[in-house]
């Protein structure tokens, strides 16, 4: 069995206060983009895990799909499968796609082994793997609040829109992100990403913000380099998704991107 496991952008990514559990209370809101990694399973004499397309550092036995299996296979007699990967959405990019990953993974074991397993049974399952992992169980539009593992579905449709984002393969990170960040300990509704969403796209630009660009722009300038360009080019929207380093723009129709801008699209569409 084979399925596509597809990336989030954030629209919007504020930072309200410092939890007392070391954690910090977000708001932001995921998108689902069908930008996609393939995975695959086959039933199998022993569980195995191999990758193609861009190389994952670090070892694949702590690879969250294959943690996805196996925590599965606790509660459930799982029989055993060759797993594949193919990944095609780069990592350290905002993206969540390792966590669309673990989530996918669930989905299709739940699926392939009937194993009749509910939206929230599902997604309190992928709540152990990653805060960001229960998102891709229903895999829409969301409202997050909390460590982001609180989730509010809302009604939001970009479809008139055109999206590029674009990857200057540079390599982000949580701990990055926060190193200059500065809480909305005061954040009032007028200023939240739930109002500003409602608001017409144009509007955006100067209301709808991510907290961790400070950071990350700081570190990579060429991330600010990109935003200011695709803004040039005619966007109107501009943002960095998650904690980098991933940069999208929302454009009204399909741009003419500049010789500078067109190597570093990883991957466009209308939305």
């Amino acid at each position: 069995m084979i399925c596509f496991s597809n990336i989030k952008i954030n629209l919007g990514l504020h930072i309200i206060n410092r939890r007392n559990d070391g954690f910090h209370n977000i708001e932001s809101l995921f998108f689902p983009v069908k930008f996609c990694d393939m995975l695959e399973i086959i039933e199998s004499k022993k569980v195995t895990f191999t990758t193609t397309g861009i190389p994952i550092e670090g070892n694949q036995n702590d690879n969250l799909v294959l943690s996805a299996y196996q925590l599965l296979a606790i509660d459930y007699a799982l029989p055993p499968v060759d797993i594949h990967l193919h990944k095609i959405i780069p990592m350290g990019a905002g993206l969540g796609g390792g966590s669309s990953n673990a989530a996918f993974m669930i989905k299709l074991l739940n699926s392939t082994f009937d194993l009749q397993l509910s939206v929230v049974q599902m997604e309190t399952y992928a709540s152990k793997l990653g805060s960001d992992c229960p998102f891709f169980i229903q895999n829409k539009p969301s409202y997050l609040l909390g460590k982001g593992h609180e989730l509010a579905p809302i009604e939001l449709d970009l479809s008139p829109y055109y999206l590029v984002l674009c990857y200057a393969n540079v390599h982000s990170n949580t701990a990055l992100a926060y190193s200059k960040v500065k809480c909305r300990e005061n954040l009032i509704e007028s200023e939240s990403i739930k109002h500003w969403i409602n608001q017409p796209v144009s509007q955006w630009k100067n209301n709808v913000f991510n907290d961790f660009e400070d950071s990350v722009f700081n570190k990579f300038p060429i991330l600010a380099t990109i935003k200011n360009e695709l803004y040039q080019q005619g966007a109107l929207y501009v943002s960095m998704s998650g904690s980098g380093s991933a940069v999208y723009a929302l454009f009204a129709q399909k741009p003419q991107l500049t010789e500078q801008l067109r190597p570093l699209v990883c991957f466009e569409a209308w939305l």
